[in-house]
């Protein structure tokens, strides 16, 4: 199941009510997590917007959820 984040950034669906904050880290690079991903086997990943992208197709069969707050990066 994949879900985005509405437009005031919080998630709908399954993980309804996560927010991701400023030390959420991307597991890849270390910079700000945007792509939050539960996995079907219970573990999570965090990811910048640029990995959430790359790696989004590769784990979109083995995720349970996809929350994403990468529109906040073009909020003025």
């Amino acid at each position: 199941m994949l879900i985005t984040a509405n437009e005031n950034g919080t998630g709908t669906g399954e993980s309804g009510g996560y927010t991701l904050s400023a030390n959420d880290r991307c597991d890849s690079c270390g910079a700000q997590a945007y792509i939050r991903v539960e996995m079907a086997s219970g573990g999570e990943l965090f990811f910048c917007a640029h990995h959430g992208k790359k790696f989004q197709e590769k784990l979109s069969g083995v995720a349970k959820s996809w929350h994403d707050e990468s529109a906040k990066l073009l909020e003025s």
